[in-house]
């Protein structure tokens, strides 16, 4: 399982799926929040994280980062 760097405090736990390979799981909005701690202001951190760690494919055991949301907001999208 791979790990983001500088994230370990946004680690949620173990995602599986069947016939795939177990995956580290990051509370997203906490990755942004660390990011902020290290100086950027809200923006920038998201748009950090979101191009830099979304947008960083590294094969087949690249982390997930899950966005919380309730049902609700779910069906909203």
């Amino acid at each position: 399982m791979l790990i983001a760097d500088g994230f370990d405090t946004a680690i949620i736990g173990v995602g599986e799926r069947c016939g795939s390979p177990d995956l580290v799981v990051y509370d997203a909005e906490k990755c942004v929040s660390i990011l902020m701690q290290d100086g950027m202001d809200r923006s920038e951190a998201h748009e950090y994280f979101t191009f830099n760690t979304l947008g960083s494919y590294v094969g087949g055991e690249t982390p997930i980062y899950v966005w919380r949301m309730t049902k609700k907001e779910i069906n909203e999208r």
